[in-house]
């Protein structure tokens, strides 16, 4: 097979990342894809930095012995803690979510005022503010941290009294902050995207940075060389580290279609 034809690895710590392969899978629909949700450790917004950089370079490891082209990290945590480290010791491409998100807020702002949520270990990092501040110097940037959000869209909650709850609750200081953009930090976010856009209501713009890394990709395999010349069907393969059947019921109701079959690994 040729290298151009291997497919994507792309992993999150669980359904989450099913944003990132929708994008891709739509905007690239002739390329392979093997998905991992590490849903034994999920979710990583609450581990340590050095802790998502071992459970990141066991998930790279085990795409990679897959043989991909590529590895899309489609979490905000791993992309804030891990890229660097991925990208020393992987000699394949390594992208994260969170440049071309910050990208995406920075062209969308018509006031600078930038908006972040995501995990208390994303926002802890100073990621997303460091990527908008430096393609925007003037722009402000304010944080909150949303852990709820994880469990919330894992579990298949995302519409409903409880999320709605949740997610005014976290909002509340932000609004008061006169934002015009808001940067969904966290690849579970957009499972939620209804219930935060009406608790942010019309007027604040949401930022799903799942279509800026689809567009990422395509440029990264286009410049390389890499885009898939195989004239047979794409292959999609689903690996999770605990409760397959809980992904692919959740996962069908994102994707809207059966995930099947779900394969478990060890990592």
């Amino acid at each position: 097979m040729a290298e151009s034809d291997a497919a994507i690895g792309i992993f999150d710590s669980g359904v989450g990342g099913l944003t990132v392969f929708a994008r891709v899978a739509e905007g690239l629909p002739d390329e392979s894809i093997i998905y991992l949700g590490d849903t034994a450790r999920v979710p990583y917004g609450t581990k340590s930095g050095e802790t998502v950089i071992r459970y990141a370079a066991g998930c790279a490891g085990v795409l990679v012995e897959r043989g991909i082209k590529m590895l899309v990290v489609a979490c905000n945590t791993a992309s804030a803690h891990a890229l660097e480290s991925l990208r020393d010791e992987l000699d394949i491409p390594v992208l994260g979510v969170i440049a071309p998100g910050a990208r995406c807020a920075v062209d969308l702002s018509a006031t600078g005022r930038i908006g972040v949520i995501g995990t208390a270990s994303t926002i802890a990092s100073k990621a997303y503010e460091e990527a908008i501040l430096g393609m925007a110097p003037g722009a402000r940037v304010f944080s909150k941290p949303c852990p709820l959000f994880v469990p919330l869209a894992e579990e298949g909650w995302l519409h409903g009294t409880v999320p709605r709850q949740v997610a005014a609750a976290y909002l509340k200081e932000l609004l008061h902050c006169d934002i015009d953009t808001l940067v969904l930090g966290c690849t579970h976010y957009p499972l939620l995207r209804d219930v935060i856009q009406a608790a942010a209501g019309p007027d604040i713009t949401l930022v799903d940075s799942a279509r800026a890394t689809s567009l990422a990709v395509a440029e990264t395999l286009n410049g390389l060389g890499l885009r898939r010349e195989d004239p047979a069907p794409p292959r999609y393969i689903f690996l999770v580290t605990d409760a397959p059947d809980n992904f692919a019921r959740v996962g069908e109701r994102f994707l809207g279609r059966a995930i099947s079959p779900v394969e478990w690994v060890d990592v």
